[in-house]
């Protein structure tokens, strides 16, 4: 199984997408990128961690590569918006790409001088492409967060 770390917004929402992609085995969502050792939810949001809420996926390369992987990241969020992601605002919620090997780096700044060659996005993309730091695991009740509030949606619809 292979590793991919990214920050595109609030991590709900980029686990979600990743998890439904056929050769994705699991996803986490954490922190990373700061300076502050165990944060919690509060301490990021907080502002003072410089982490950036991050989703880590693990996947096999053998069904899904990383050039894919990168297709769907560049695809659920804008990635020319500096520290925020539609109504999100703050570090935490920055555009990130933390590669997990030489391959990953060279990866994502190809794909990334790609999106902004394109001529798709009239502003620059401001995405961060940085080495992987210390992950942070985010407490259970963020993690799958959708599956779990649609789970007791359809739980009290029963009812």
């Amino acid at each position: 199984m292979e590793k991919a770390t990214f920050g595109a917004g609030c991590f709900w929402g980029v686990e979600a997408a990743f998890r439904r992609l056929k050769g994705v085995t699991s996803t986490s969502v954490g922190y990373m990128g700061g300076h502050f050792e165990n944060p919690c939810y509060l301490d990021v949001v907080s502002r003072i961690t410089g982490h950036a809420e991050v989703t880590q996926v693990e996947y096999d390369a053998s069904i899904i590569s990383y050039e894919e992987l990168l297709e769907v990241f560049w695809k659920i969020h804008d990635p020319t918006t500096l520290n925020r992601q539609g109504p999100d605002r703050g570090e935490q919620y920055r555009s990130v790409i933390f590669f997990h090997n030489s391959e990953q780096e060279v990866m994502a700044r190809n794909s990334k001088q790609k999106l902004q060659d394109s001529g798709k996005y009239e502003k620059d993309v401001v995405t961060e492409i940085k080495p992987d730091a210390d992950y942070w695991l985010a407490s259970d009740e963020h993690q799958q967060y959708f599956e779990k509030k649609n789970f007791e949606q359809m739980k009290r619809r029963e009812k």
